[in-house]
């Protein structure tokens, strides 16, 4: 055990020095309650909080304390809304004055590669909350971003269909065929080599292991 927090805490902050070298805010935190920590300093009393879909976030329990800080939150992802329904509300969180994600992969050399059914995540990733922080798991550090977008097709795409009960190939290879189905949710690719020009962004590398 000793071992692995080495190395991962080798890895995460090698991952932080590059991406403030591409002019992101980041940081490296060893477990999910110090990240939950640090993002609770960031939820003021009546604010908005978008939530991007993230199960790294959904299990770190940050909703439950937005609302006991007196946070609002935004999720397109609660139970029992209508397909119209999750649309206006994920508009809605590309306006929040927080919106918090994670991402599908990162890369050693700092790079955030992501793919989306939608759209909303990648597109509140890169334009319109007032600030947005992404938490991502060590484990999904890649060497490269041809890695990265193979970490999409072999774990992230898989996972996220089987959670989500979509009826694709994956569901049954375990890995992403290239379907051409009408129920396909990998629809968009985002790759941030750079922050944004105008957006504040900050990415929490996180030592513990979390989400897809």
């Amino acid at each position: 055990m000793e071992v692995k927090n080495w190395h991962k805490e080798t890895v995460g902050k090698r991952v932080v020095d590059a991406l403030k070298k591409n002019d992101f805010d980041a940081i490296y935190l060893q477990t999910a309650h110090e990240a939950t920590e640090f993002i609770m300093k960031n939820v003021r009393s009546g604010a908005t909080v978008g939530f991007g879909g993230s199960m790294t976030i959904k299990n770190m329990g940050i909703q439950d304390k937005v609302k006991a800080a007196g946070g609002i939150v935004i999720d397109h992802g609660a139970l029992g809304l209508t397909r119209e329904e999750v649309v206006a509300t994920a508009k809605k969180e590309m306006l929040s004055d927080l919106y918090l994600c994670s991402s599908n992969a990162i890369t050693m050399d700092g790079i955030l590669v992501n793919v989306d059914g939608m759209g909303n995540r990648i597109a509140a990733m890169n334009f319109g909350p007032e600030k947005v922080i992404v938490v991502v798991s060590v484990d999904k550090v890649c060497l490269n971003e041809a890695a990265a977008f193979e970490r999409l097709q072999t774990i992230a795409a898989p996972m996220n269909n089987k959670r989500l009960g979509c009826p694709n190939p994956c569901t049954t290879t375990g890995v992403c065929v290239n379907c051409q189905t009408k129920t396909r949710i990998c629809r968009l690719y985002s790759v941030m080599r750079k922050k944004p020009m105008t957006t504040d962004i900050t990415v929490v590398v996180v030592g513990h292991s979390c989400g897809y």
